[in-house]
């Protein structure tokens, strides 16, 4: 007898409550054992909808109008408790903080075995295997909030892969990880595969995925299934500008294309210091290992600082001390001429704004709207001001028709450019941003990046990142943070050519950065791929 297909997906509609829009139209595939399945499109096109309508959040949690059918293994979901459905289905959400709920490592990935009554001696073993088949067994004893964004992921994906379903659904699984995490996250990804696993990976970092030669991808847009085949010809049918494709791709597209200005962006005013670390050390506690070892730096105007590093490095730990969210162990940092010693958070709130690397930690408003007023509000500006500065921050990231939507109702990328809004709204003098492109495509965050980085007001931004490719295309100045330290710090040109420095930082080099090197000789600066393709094919005719 023929083995049931895994997943079978047939003319599936969705309408959330209290939205006149479908999040779904129509859609049709399956999915086969032993098969990769990347998942593309814009942000809200309906990728987490998808997901959440194939793992049961979907009408269990979140409600609406549903139409269609949706079989595992052979078994219509419609009348699927959780419990049945989870046993099928693991799923990665894009948040690791929305996902885990115990305290400590080791508990949080026994949590589903538990759940499944298995007894301790059992459990014991698989969380061992399960923690060092992800390259992160050093963490089982570790306290889960003491965890980085990336860790946390790792744990997440843990705790999924402990109860062995055979459906993968994997929401943004590299949106937190460094590049070195990334490739090992997508190779064990790979081998799930090749073992007989059904592995469906909603990503916006198209180029990574190819990597591992996914067997098909699905491309939506708008709630529909545009395009559904191999990788070869998704090439031929997806938009450059809106999907993330490799470097060598949009370079050879692009120059066909019409040319499109980029203004030039924060120009340097001067050699004052807005930010200052001397000889800053940091531990979170007594009895613990210290994060930040002897940081020495400063920030001036003009600066479009990337902070790149492996997870755990204590970037985010660096970034907290600016707005005085942490408080050095020993040693100073200063804001102007301001210790942050000295400082309450909302005294440096008026110079510093300060996105967090989880939309989770910031948003709690009734309303976009009321979201975005809150800190200009607490600032002490005027109603007219803070209006204005309202309009222009929710019109930056491209969502002026959530303003009255509820903040956690929107999707996590939706969610993320919110809480970038609500800090732009401030208007503060220097902006923090902790990765502020994960769970966005590539048109979004250039145009947000864009419109921030143009826009008067701004003395310096440091945004920390594991997209390199977001380094190359606007930082005049990179970080290289490792083990606590700061071990590199300078122009991206230079930063990033020191392959051996990229290497301590598990940072891999991209395909946009081998294109910028292969050209730098005629170009003397790094662009993106489109202005890359006009300003060598130009020069060559």
């Amino acid at each position: 007898m023929k083995n049931p297909v895994p997943l079978v997906v047939r003319n599936l509609s969705f309408r959330y409550q209290r939205r006149s829009e479908y999040a779904l139209r129509n859609v049709s595939f399956e999915v086969h054992p032993g098969r990769v399945i990347l998942i593309a499109g814009s942000s809200g096109c309906g990728k987490t909808t998808l997901m959440r309508c194939i793992n049961g959040l979907i009408p269990h949690t979140y409600h609406g109008e549903m139409e269609g059918v949706i079989k595992l293994f052979g078994k219509s979901t419609e009348n699927m408790g959780m419990a049945e459905l989870s046993c099928n289905v693991g799923t990665l959400l894009q948040d690791p903080e929305r996902q885990i709920v115990s305290s400590y490592v080791q508990t949080e990935v026994a949590f589903a075995l538990e759940n499944q009554s298995l007894p301790r001696e059992k459990i014991l073993p698989r969380i061992d295997e399960t923690l060092s088949r992800i390259g992160i067994l050093h963490l089982r004893d570790r306290e889960t909030f003491s965890l980085s964004g990336g860790e946390k992921q790792k744990v997440a994906l843990a705790g999924i892969l402990i109860a062995r379903p055979r459906i993968l659904l994997l929401d943004e699984p590299l949106a937190s990880l460094d590049p070195v995490s990334a490739r090992e996250a997508l190779q064990l990804f790979r081998r799930l595969a090749d073992e007989g696993f059904s592995v469906l990976i909603v990503e916006h970092r198209v180029d990574d995925v190819l990597a591992i030669n996914p067997e098909e991808v699905l491309y939506m847009d708008r709630g529909h299934l545009l395009y559904c085949g191999d990788v070869r010809g998704l090439m031929k049918v997806v938009d450059y500008r809106s999907i993330k494709l490799p470097a060598e791709i949009v370079f050879k597209r692009a120059r066909k294309d019409p040319i499109i200005q980029f203004k030039p962006i924060l120009p340097r005013a001067s050699r004052k210091q807005l930010l200052t670390f001397k000889n800053v050390n940091f531990r979170y506690g007594e009895n613990t290992p210290q994060v930040l070892h002897d940081i020495n730096l400063s920030v001036y105007p003009g600066d479009i600082i990337a902070i790149l590093g492996p997870n755990g490095a204590g970037k985010t730990t660096l970034v907290k001390h600016t707005l005085g969210l942490l408080k050095p162990t020993s040693g100073q940092v200063l804001l102007g001429e301001s210790d942050t010693q000295k400082c309450s958070v909302a005294q440096a709130a008026h110079i510093v704004g300060y996105v967090f690397q989880s939309p989770s930690q910031m948003l709690f408003a009734d309303s976009v709207r009321q979201e975005l007023s809150f800190g200009p509000r607490n600032l002490g500006m005027r109603p007219a001001e803070i209006v204005k500065n309202v309009e222009w921050a929710i019109k930056t990231v491209s969502l002026e028709e959530e303003l009255e939507t509820p903040p956690l109702a929107l999707s996590f990328g939706q969610q993320k450019r919110i809480s970038i809004a609500a800090v732009l709204a401030m208007r503060s003098r220097i902006l923090m941003m902790d990765e502020p492109t994960a769970g966005q495509d590539y048109w979004n965050y250039t145009a947000f990046m864009d419109a921030i980085l143009q826009m008067p007001g701004y003395e310096a931004v440091l945004f920390i990142t594991h997209d390199i490719d977001l380094a190359i295309i606007y930082a005049n100045r990179v970080l290289l943070v490792s083990d606590g330290r700061v071990i590199a710090d300078g122009k991206p040109e230079k930063v990033l050519a020191e392959d051996d420095m990229l290497a301590r930082s598990r940072v891999l080099p991209s395909s946009l950065l081998r294109l910028n090197q292969k050209y730098f000789h005629a170009t003397g600066r790094y662009y993106r791929a489109e202005t890359l393709a006009h300003r060598i094919y130009n020069d060559n005719n």
